[in-house]
């Protein structure tokens, strides 16, 4: 079928329209395991994301203060990235590849005109996320990582973005969740007093302080 010329707001084919033709090929001639695994995780992946930043929280019960408060920013920093490309999305209007190049039979199905393209939501969500997860906990900011370039990859495999779509979406998560992440560790002094009241369950003890000699002040006290 000839592309959609006329649905075109932004046409975003010229920049990669032959890389995402050949991975949706790719992905028509795939076995039918891996493209259920690949639609599911595209659909739902999203999900692990919020499990990640509950162990984040468990585990930043037992660790200071910067690292809590870092942890519960996580979410806020995700909604923050997820506004700003939203505006990003309404300034540039770009169609979905799967409409503009007329691409049918595609894993997802070829979201309607006016949901536009470009940065990828997804992408930046996950990678907002990651980084944000990242620079609190870099154990569970690594498989955060792993999991956001799974899941920018599943969105171009299901044949509703460009990769265009999914590296910019990329850096738009990076470059709002690394500063805002950074800054929320300077509420520090509200979680350590916030940790001395009723939330402290919530919250936790956090890491005893070092005494100058390396000993915990606790332990000095017993």
């Amino acid at each position: 079928m000839a592309p959609v010329r006329a649905l075109a707001v932004y046409d975003g084919s010229g920049i990669d329209g032959g890389l995402y033709h050949r991975v949706v090929g790719w992905a028509d001639a795939a076995p039918y395991w891996l493209d259920e695994l690949v639609r599911i995780w595209s659909a739902l992946g999203l999900g692990l994301f919020a499990v990640l930043m509950t162990l984040a929280w468990w585990r930043a019960r037992g660790a200071g203060p910067a690292v809590m408060a870092r942890v519960l920013a996580s979410p806020l920093i995700v909604v923050a990235a997820y506004a700003v490309n939203s505006v990003f999305k309404g300034v540039v209007e770009e169609v979905r590849p799967c409409a503009q190049l007329g691409v049918r039979g595609t894993l997802e199905a070829c979201p309607g005109t006016g949901d536009w393209s470009f940065p990828s939501n997804h992408t930046v969500i996950a990678v907002a996320a990651a980084a944000a997860l990242w620079c609190a906990d870099r154990r569970l900011g690594a498989i955060a990582a792993v999991a956001a370039v799974l899941m920018g990859a599943s969105r171009v495999w299901v044949g509703v973005h460009y990769p265009h779509d999914v590296l910019v979406g990329a850096v738009v998560g990076v470059l709002v969740a690394v500063p805002l992440a950074l800054a929320a560790g300077r509420a520090a002094p509200l979680v350590d007093r916030a940790r001395g009241g009723a939330l402290r369950p919530f919250l936790g003890a956090g890491a005893a302080a070092p005494a100058p000699g390396g000993v915990p002040l606790e332990s000095q006290r017993r």
